[in-house]
């Protein structure tokens, strides 16, 4: 089994708190911060270290990659959590997120629908595989085409929550996400100072209200 001896370096910038209630809150993610602390003790910051300072019960509903910033939800109680999970397993949690890619992606909006597998050489890397991969899509549309360099800005929406989902489909169109470590070339990695992606909205149902809510995150890029 593949040894994970990543450290994460230090992530000085602080988590914004969007929403808050009785059940649940909203964050924004830093870039470079962990989503949950790592089994390696050098990696032990993290979004649920941090709020775990202040909220002792809090657990987290998903989770973004490191190099990802943007809003997570986070659950207050046991019984909010398990709602919300359920609301993720059903796919009824719609996210988005703000994203430039490497060259100028052709079409203004289009479905990527390739399958996702552990690729167990290349660890903590996936695969697009055919025959052993699960059911993975992702919708974009073109927000800005950029200049100088040959870049796109678009909105991506996950139809599932694959890991590595966004990075492994913009690799496999020939437009890796800019800044990304794993699934970029060298020069695709140096056109940014970090992973080019931002969590910028989210809409589900309260849990304990019912009602439909968005929360969004304003992209810094």
């Amino acid at each position: 089994m593949p040894i994970d001896d990543f450290v994460a370096p230090t992530c000085l910038e602080q988590i914004e708190i969007l929403f808050e209630d009785e059940w649940l809150l909203a964050i924004n993610k830093p870039s470079g911060l962990l989503s949950l602390s790592g089994k390696n003790s050098l990696n032990k910051d993290s979004v649920h270290y941090r709020l775990a300072q202040q909220f002792p019960e809090i657990r987290l509903t998903h989770r973004l990659d490191l190099g990802t910033s943007g809003i997570m939800l986070l659950a207050k109680t046991k019984e909010i959590n398990a709602n919300l999970t359920k609301q993720f397993q059903a796919r009824s949690v719609i996210k988005r997120y703000v994203s430039i890619l490497a060259g100028e992606v052709p079409d203004s909006e289009g479905l990527i629908d390739l399958p996702i597998a552990k690729d167990k050489l290349l660890f903590p890397r996936l695969k697009i595989c055919h025959l052993h991969g699960k059911s993975a899509q992702s919708h974009y549309q073109v927000i800005d085409r950029l200049s100088p360099q040959s870049r796109t800005k678009v909105l991506f929406t996950p139809l599932t929550g694959r890991t590595h989902q966004l990075r492994i489909h913009s690799q496999a169109i020939g437009h890796p996400i800019a800044g990304c470590d794993l699934y970029g070339t060298e020069a695709t990695q140096k056109m940014a100072p970090r992973l080019m992606l931002h969590a910028s909205d989210i809409t589900f149902e309260h849990p304990q209200s019912q009602q439909l809510m968005t929360l969004s995150s304003v992209c810094p890029f």
